[in-house]
């Protein structure tokens, strides 16, 4: 088992930033995939960004490219979402995911989960 423990999400003015975490404990060993989703209530939840633990090739969502960046600390075993350039549609529940699996598509149907943080954006 893996435990994912996000923090780092609250209510920003569009045009600001915030930096997301997700310190991972637990089976982290087995961890090839760190992702981010989010979900707006009534819709599904949607691919956010994505890195290897190990080697680092990272993959965005066209939505967020340009001012979202993922990041990872090796030795702290947490994951990092940096969130510039927000605008109201980025409001929404962000959800830290750890994977076994190296396709960063497949990461969804085969993940551990965090508990979520909210991220408001204010027009």
């Amino acid at each position: 088992q893996v435990q994912l423990v996000e923090s780092g999400g609250g209510l920003v003015q569009a045009g600001g930033s915030l930096r997301l975490s997700c310190a991972a404990s637990g089976r982290t060993f087995s961890i090839a995939t760190m992702a981010w989703f989010r979900q707006v209530p009534g819709q599904e939840r949607e691919f956010v960004a994505a890195s290897s633990w190990s080697y680092g090739p990272t993959y965005y969502a066209d939505s967020v490219t340009g001012r979202f960046t993922i990041s990872r600390d090796n030795a702290r075993i947490t994951a990092y979402l940096v969130m510039n350039g927000l605008k109201p549609e980025d409001t929404a529940v962000y959800y830290c995911a750890a994977s076994r699996k190296d396709d960063y598509c497949a990461v969804a149907g085969d993940a551990y989960w965090g508990q979520g943080t909210q991220v408001a954006v204010s027009s």
